[in-house]
């Protein structure tokens, strides 16, 4: 790494990190004005209090923290390289703008493999684990102690159809953390024409497949011939996961009122679900369903690519030459951020309601802004 690019890289990642820093104390300390009464109602420890914090707030860096403060920072650094005419000095040395600029995008793509790091493995469970530390500590004299305990884990009534392999499930109950299944009905048919039904009184996922207790099966074959099957229980390997039925569960909850809430992402679920999701579902209806789920799989895609239209779009606002007020790249970034963020709320919305192409709507924000700072960027001088 050349020297000039650790002393660039310096002065983006000091106040970047000034930046994460005050957002997340701003944040948590408005959060805490509104919710103390709540936690305290609650009966949480401080520890569970912080445990609340650092599951919740991947979420809000993700969606906001990560991109404005790289955005602030970015444009921070830069205006203050230009007023002190270093820019100005390094160009005439003969290094390019845009090679100046590989330290910052370098930054931004690990701002980026962050934010998907975070909406894949960490934001999808981030809201059903932050309910369970608010309800850890329900009195024993609650009368309704038996049923929140029971709600907070199980799924009532639940039902859905695995198009590809045209197997269709029913049952009273599942429970999200354990798998387990109350007297589950399924039916499916094979390639050869024949039919089957499998009816018990629970399953459990076990060894990588579904384990029926108390089951009853039924197989006919094509030509009629029907076949009764009644055991203690019975395994069958289904292609059907656990992870895939919590996306269904997910998925079945979701509506375009509430897919258009927070940027178009109401409840959350990672590229793995809704790619699952669509797997069960290829024939999606394209006026109702599949704007949803698409618009919400093209924007998680597309999240990660923020932070690298955020530095194209700060290059040409901090890069320009002579001397500027450092509080200009403040003021502009703020600018910034709300044009983006406007702009993302009615793509996505779009894109939800099906006016236009989930593609569109989730990536159209990233175009936007990167190709006006591509262009932008090539006209400083």
């Amino acid at each position: 790494m050349r020297l000039l690019d650790r002393y660039l890289l310096r002065e983006l990642l000091v106040p970047l990190a000034y930046c994460l820093g005050g957002f997340l104390i701003f944040y948590v300390s408005f959060d805490l004005i509104f919710q103390i009464n709540q936690f305290q109602e609650k009966h949480l420890l401080f520890h569970e209090v912080v445990e609340y914090y650092v599951v919740t707030l991947p979420e809000i860096m993700a969606d906001q923290v990560i991109p404005i403060s790289l955005l602030l920072a970015a444009l921070y650094a830069l205006t203050n390289h230009s007023r002190h005419n270093e820019l100005t000095a390094i160009r005439a040395a003969g290094v390019s703008l845009w090679r100046l600029a590989l330290p910052y995008l370098a930054v931004g793509i690990v701002c980026g493999a962050v934010i998907f790091t975070l909406n894949e493995f960490w934001v999808p469970n981030a809201a059903e684990v932050s309910k369970e530390i608010m309800d850890r500590h329900i009195h024993d004299s609650d009368p309704n102690k038996s049923a929140q305990i029971w709600d907070r884990h199980w799924t009532g009534r639940l039902e859905f159809h695995h198009d590809a392999d045209q197997r269709h499930w029913m049952m009273s109950h599942y429970n999200r953390s354990t798998s387990e299944m109350i007297t589950p009905h399924v039916t499916w048919e094979t390639p050869d024409g024949a039919s089957h039904w499998l009816s018990a009184g629970s399953a459990i996922f076990t060894n990588g497949q579904w384990r029926f207790y108390n089951a009853e099966r039924w197989d006919r074959a094509a030509d009629g011939f029907g076949r009764q099957t009644t055991n203690a229980f019975i395994d069958v390997p289904f292609s059907e996961p656990p992870a895939s039925i919590r996306a269904e569960i997910k998925v079945a909850s979701i509506s375009a009122t509430e897919a258009a809430k927070e940027g178009g992402k109401g409840p959350r679920l990672s590229i793995r679900e809704l790619s699952s999701y669509l797997h069960w579902h290829p024939h999606l209806d394209r006026k109702n369903r599949w704007p949803i789920i698409m618009t919400q799989l093209q924007a998680r895609l597309a999240a990660p690519f923020t932070c690298v239209a955020v530095i194209l779009i700060a290059l040409p606002f901090g890069a320009r030459s002579g001397r500027h007020n450092v509080f200009i790249g403040v003021a502009g970034s703020i600018f910034i951020c709300f044009a983006y963020f406007i702009i993302q709320r009615i793509s996505v919305g779009l894109g939800i309601a099906g006016y236009i192409h989930p593609i569109l709507a989730a990536w159209l924000p990233n175009i936007l802004f990167g190709g006006a700072g591509i262009f932008l960027t090539s006209r400083v001088r």
